[in-house]
């Protein structure tokens, strides 16, 4: 098993957000869930076509740790349909990659709106530790929702630097898996990949920093599964950030 790195020792450590700090990825699947099953039945009784249902497994094969329009486009390219891209205005109810990709995140928000967050507790341990020593940290993801998630959570004030899915559009930054995303962070922070951590819990975020040459790609896994982290470029997999505090 490899050993647990040092975390105070590197420049910086950049965080996936949900899944990683927050279980805000299950109200990410869920709302995937959501869509995704009625639209299938749907396409499926229109077309007349034999479709394949959406399963839990789709998330992580799927949509998982990616940018919202690239999650549908993904999903819906595993079962052979395509559909007009749209545009990011288009209505939640509009047949398009875009439509479908804003019906998700009218879900999304409207469960995080009723239920709040609260987030790990072991996450919070280290996020704090980090805090008192005075590591550099920041936000890295495709969520455009970031913001709001870190401020219900509580953890907003340990962020000062957030690359999320709206910087990504307006920077057009590629998103996970390209590592791009993981770099304009590091770069805001002044360090360098090969002095700074990366905490995922998709495997398309750990490719991305993987790919980005960070010295510490830690997989957290909450699903995914600790094969399918470290096949994608996991130098550790952990089940609790706590594990790291020391």
């Amino acid at each position: 098993m490899p050993e647990h790195p040092d975390l105070t020792r590197l420049g910086a450590v950049l965080f996936d957000l949900d899944g990683v700090l927050t279980p805000t990825a299950d109200v990410h699947q869920q709302a995937w869930a959501d869509l995704f099953t009625a639209f299938l039945a749907e396409h499926a009784a229109h077309t007349g076509e034999a479709i394949a249902p959406y399963t839990a497994q789709d998330y992580y094969d799927h949509v998982d740790g990616k940018p919202r329009y690239d999650g549908v486009r993904d999903l819906l390219a595993s079962r052979g349909i395509t559909l007009p891209e749209g545009t990011a205005d288009d209505a939640p109810d509009a047949p398009t990659v875009r439509g479908l990709g804003n019906r998700k995140n009218a879900t999304f928000t409207a469960i995080l709106a009723r239920d709040g967050v609260a987030p790990y507790a072991g996450s919070v341990a280290l996020v704090e530790h980090l805090a008192a020593v005075g590591t550099p940290m920041a936000i890295v993801s495709s969520s455009t929702n970031a913001t709001a998630v870190l401020r219900a959570a509580g953890l907003d004030h340990h962020f000062p630097v957030v690359v999320d899915g709206r910087v990504a559009a307006e920077r057009d930054l590629p998103g996970k898996p390209a590592p791009d995303t993981f770099l304009a962070a590091a770069e805001q922070l002044g360090v360098s990949p090969a002095s700074t951590a990366v905490f995922e819990d998709a495997t398309s975020g750990v490719k991305a920093a993987a790919d980005g040459g960070f010295t510490q790609v830690i997989g957290v896994d909450r699903g995914a599964g600790a094969t399918a982290l470290t096949d994608a470029g996991a130098t550790l997999v952990i089940t609790d950030l706590q594990e790291l505090v020391p």
